[in-house]
């Protein structure tokens, strides 16, 4: 089976999202061919290189979303009608109640356009694209967050969508590119699944998607740390909500990360019966000799791991702390995480320890000894916590403190190890969970002060539950589990589509070669009726039966 792998700033690259996911499920499946088709999101990104590529990923296809690509061409009278008519259903669509027939058609006019006639990229930035999009703002019914848009704002936001139809202008939709495909895999939704709406529209090529993290929910919280202004960022949501819409629309089968997001995919649109809840794959076997050693950690000891940000909600930790510290003098609190990078980290990082320094003031035991301080901040890869595995064995109790979460991976990874947590309940907190650790409110430090100190207290209960994560992640959280569950959905997805012949299933004299088609193209039975494809396939949907190896929550 061909898989086109469509990614947006991650895989093959060696830094970016999804990449290491990416990675472990490409040699996972060595039985199938890959082409990766890839967006780049910064010339940083790809002055880092790829990842080392196994063998059997045929076809690496790239493109920058981060600079512009103009291919010089420019409409004459014909194609500026023909945009203008795209452009304006876009555009009433994003403007109004999120008419997703407009926007499906406009979208894939403007798609059309640019495979036949290019020039996309200057009409996108034209003032008939302006003209076109202030016309969609001032009309009836159009949404109150726009009417006030200037021209500044609607220049931004045409910016901003040519970045993101990009895609539309590529040279991947030939017969020998994703044409060719037997099954597109999206690794997240948004723009990175761009390339797959297309070339399921002119190749019938089924779609697959996948989101670890909404792409939406990300947009959305991202706005705000923007100095775009309000119009400006409502035209965007809109539209990004269009777009998702869609994806979710043209998908045949969409897999969440967890119930979380599966929530967030259900309100903007996607099938209930075309959503699989695959959870993302983990290496257990780093975490073996912690999770199955005799040392429990230390007894009193805390420890929370992961990366210093505002959303972790770290000052709430502290305080609770302090409690925790009145109660049990001889407590600690080590917090471990990666090196700080950028200015908005190293400033809460700063601002961390120096609320750690006024709430625990440095005490010595006696008028000979050292101060120390309960709290210590640390990175991992020091001397104390060389790595993953030994940050989450210096303590008895793992924490998590954070306000916002989608995927808790640090949870998981503590689980792994056997040991017993306190978390807050936010995200697939409580799905991961389920019920081998404590889960209190966010923002609340008395109930996460108490939750601690009750595990401190009763070290046969750390045991327990630390017994009961370690097998639930070892039953729902591994690369095998994530593996098996898309083996399953590949197999499917294929024997409800046509296979894409292409010129590999023939050798030089034009005959075929055995085994060059997957065998499941060829299932018996009396629905085939002599033809090469089956008569449901033009129309109906694929059966969404669970996959097999794929927990479905």
């Amino acid at each position: 089976m061909r898989i086109g792998l469509l990614t947006e700033g991650g895989y093959p690259y060696a830094t970016g999202q999804s990449g290491l996911w990416c990675d472990r499920l490409v040699r996972g499946l060595p039985q199938h061919d890959f082409d990766v088709y890839a967006l780049s999101r910064s010339a940083h990104q790809e002055d880092q290189g790829w990842m080392e590529l196994p063998r059997h990923v045929q076809r690496v296809r790239t493109a920058p979303l981060w600079a512009p690509e103009d291919d010089g061409r420019t409409y004459g009278r014909r194609e500026r009608r023909l945009f203008a008519a795209h452009f304006a259903s876009l555009a009433a669509a994003v403007c109004s109640d999120g008419d997703r027939e407009a926007f499906a058609e406009g979208l894939y006019g403007l798609a059309g356009l640019a495979r036949e006639r290019g020039g996309l990229h200057a009409a996108l930035r034209s003032e008939l694209a302006v003209r076109t999009l202030e016309s969609a703002c001032r009309a009836p019914g159009a949404r109150r967050a726009v009417h006030t848009a200037a021209v500044p704002d609607l220049l931004a936001f045409t910016d901003e969508i040519e970045r993101a139809l990009r895609p539309l202008s590529l040279d991947w939709y030939g017969d020998g590119s994703l044409g060719a495909a037997d099954l597109c895999h999206a690794a997240s939704g948004g723009t990175a699944a761009v390339p797959g709406l297309l070339a399921k529209r002119f190749f019938g090529v089924p779609l697959l998607v996948t989101e670890y993290g909404v792409q939406l929910r990300a947009r959305y919280l991202a706005a705000h740390g923007t100095p775009l202004a309000v119009p400006v960022r409502a035209l965007l949501a809109a539209f990004h909500g269009c777009l998702a819409s869609e994806v979710y629309r043209q998908a045949s089968v969409i897999t969440p990360g967890n119930t979380h997001a599966r929530r967030w995919q259900e309100r903007c649109g996607a099938d209930p019966a075309r959503l699989r809840t695959v959870y993302p794959g983990m290496d257990a076997e780093r975490f073996t000799a912690v999770g199955e050693g005799d040392d429990p950690g230390d007894p009193y000891t805390l420890v929370w791991v992961g990366r210093i940000e505002p959303a972790k909600d770290l000052i709430s930790l502290l305080h609770a702390f302090a409690r925790v510290h009145r109660e049990e003098p001889g407590a600690r609190l080590r917090i471990l995480g990666p090196p700080a990078t950028g200015p908005e980290s190293g400033a809460y990082l700063a601002h961390c320890t120096a609320l750690a320094a006024q709430l625990f003031p440095d005490e010595a035991a006696d008028a000979h000894a050292v101060g120390e301080n309960p709290v210590s901040f640390e990175e991992i890869g020091g001397p104390e916590a060389t790595d993953l595995a030994d940050a989450y064995a210096a303590g008895a109790v793992i924490v998590l403190s954070s306000v916002v979460e989608g995927f808790p991976i640090s949870l998981v990874e503590a689980m792994f190890c056997g040991r017993a947590t306190v978390s807050t309940d936010v995200g697939a907190v409580v799905e991961v969970i389920g019920g081998t650790g404590l889960v209190v409110p966010p923002r609340n430090p008395r109930a996460f002060a108490d939750a601690c100190l009750a595990l401190l207290r009763d070290p046969e209960r750390r045991r327990r539950l630390g017994a009961a994560a370690r097998a639930r992640a070892l039953e729902l959280f591994t690369v095998e589990q994530n593996i098996a569950a898309f083996r399953g959905i590949y197999l499917e997805l294929i024997s409800h589509s046509p296979v894409h012949r292409d010129s590999d299933a023939v050798d030089g004299d034009g005959a075929p070669v055995p085994f060059a088609t997957p065998a499941e193209a060829h299932v018996p039975g009396h629905w085939t009726g002599g033809r090469s494809r089956p008569r449901w396939a033009d129309s109906a949907p694929i059966s969404t039966a669970a996959a097999p190896g794929g927990p479905d929550a």
